[in-house]
């Protein structure tokens, strides 16, 4: 009696699964990159926020609040931005015309002043 199943060769299987690793070594460390970036957009989000806060301080009282990280963080319109436990603020300096302050995401990978 003949055996007439169709079927795939041991060839082609082969083939389709190094395609498969090729692809995955490929697409990991690019997903693995993108994490990262969305850590420091996050980092970048709270700087802004802080920075938009810290202007709002100064039309209403013509001087920059001292930006302390327990001040930055807690600033009406930062404190959502920034309420994740890995992002850190770094005080900086506040004079009546200038302020600089440093956000960081520990899991990310750049720092933003």
């Amino acid at each position: 009696m003949k055996n007439n199943t169709a079927g795939f060769t041991l060839i082609e299987l082969l083939i389709v699964i190094a395609i498969i690793g090729i692809l995955a070594a490929v697409l990991i460390p690019n997903l693995l990159g993108a994490q990262k970036r969305a850590y420091d957009a996050g980092a970048q989000s709270c700087g802004k926020s802080i920075q938009t806060a810290l202007a709002m301080h100064y039309v209403d009282n013509r001087t920059y609040a001292a930006p302390t990280p327990a001040v930055s963080k807690t600033m009406e319109g930062a404190a959502s931005a920034c309420s994740a436990p890995e992002i850190t603020v770094t005080a900086g300096t506040a004079t009546q015309n200038d302020y600089s302050f440093v956000v960081l995401d520990t899991r990310g990978a750049k720092k933003f002043r």
